[in-house]
């Protein structure tokens, strides 16, 4: 029986080649479903669906198998999402870039794509205005932090329809080759989204006081609800004596529809004014699903 001949370089290539024109024509393909679904959706004033993305990548970490890296292949899909998001309206993001600090915009960039317009602006509150006004898609904050004085989540503590909420925590698929990204975590935020849930999420409330509450408090109430509080700041008004706000994240989805915000202000002892949703996201990609034969 004659054996198979051993495949030659050129052979080799000309299967890459072969692939390389199968995975454009799935491109090409998957471009076009895209655009059917803007038909579907033409008229709604926000596009951007960040729990879809983000189930989207788990999907793929979970079939994944071979050397092919899964940061990389992470990146590949994020700059395919992001590609296939101009087709429905401008999409742009605005990134605090303190002076002498690049880390969140590499962080932006590997989450929003190379070539997505964005601006530099050195303040949170300017970003915050940016994305409220609409002037760009999304904003790129700092992850609070007890050592920051910066508290910039208290301008998103309004009912107002057109609040920003947080939306993303970055970054996704861990820390890029960036300068500065190294140690770095950011939120991203944006109006009008609806919180949908993943089965995987972080979110965030602002819990309005009257009286200083212990976070104690306030901790016990949510984990009676079944959700677990991981970090906490407090915001009190000088202006105001009697204005204390908390922000809480906690792990799982607080649903704003299903009365969980209503519960959980009576369920804490002492003078709740309000519990405002500030948003949800799914929670970035652990670094054994990035990396699952690396020994710990």
């Amino acid at each position: 029986m004659a054996k198979t001949p051993k495949p030659t370089l050129d052979d080799l290539r000309q299967q890459i080649d072969d692939i390389d024109t199968q995975l454009h024509d799935l491109i090409m393909q998957r471009t076009q479903v895209v655009e059917n679904v803007r038909e579907i959706k033409k008229g709604e004033s926000v596009k951007i669906r960040p729990a879809r993305e983000a189930e989207i990548i788990y999907r793929l970490m979970e079939r994944h198998t071979g050397h092919f890296p899964r940061r990389e292949l992470t990146r590949i899909w994020r700059e395919l999402i992001v590609a296939t998001l101009s087709f429905e309206g401008p999409f742009s993001v605005a990134v605090l870039v303190p002076e002498n600090q690049t880390g969140f915009w590499d962080m932006a960039r590997d989450q929003y794509g190379s070539f997505t317009p964005m601006r530099r602006f050195t303040t949170s509150a300017r970003v915050i205005e940016a994305v409220q006004r609409q002037e760009y898609t999304l904003g790129i904050l700092p992850l609070p932090r007890n050592d920051q004085g910066d508290q910039w989540w208290r301008h998103l503590v309004s009912t107002a329809e057109d609040a920003p909420r947080v939306i993303a925590r970055l970054p996704f698929a861990g820390p890029g080759n960036g300068f500065e990204a190294q140690g770095l975590e950011a939120l991203v935020i944006c109006p009008m989204v609806k919180p949908e849930p993943t089965g995987r999420d972080r979110t965030y409330l602002a819990v309005e006081c009257e009286e200083d509450i212990p976070f104690r408090k306030i901790a016990t109430a949510l984990n009676d609800q079944g959700f677990s509080p991981v970090y906490n700041q407090l915001w009190h008004e000088p202006a105001r004596p009697a204005a204390w706000t908390h922000l809480a994240e906690v792990f799982g989805f607080v649903d704003p529809e299903k009365g969980h915000l209503d519960i959980l202000k009576d369920s804490v002892p002492g003078k709740v004014s309000r519990v405002i949703h500030l948003g949800a996201c799914a929670t970035p990609l652990g670094a054994q699903e990035l990396d699952p034969e690396k020994k710990r």
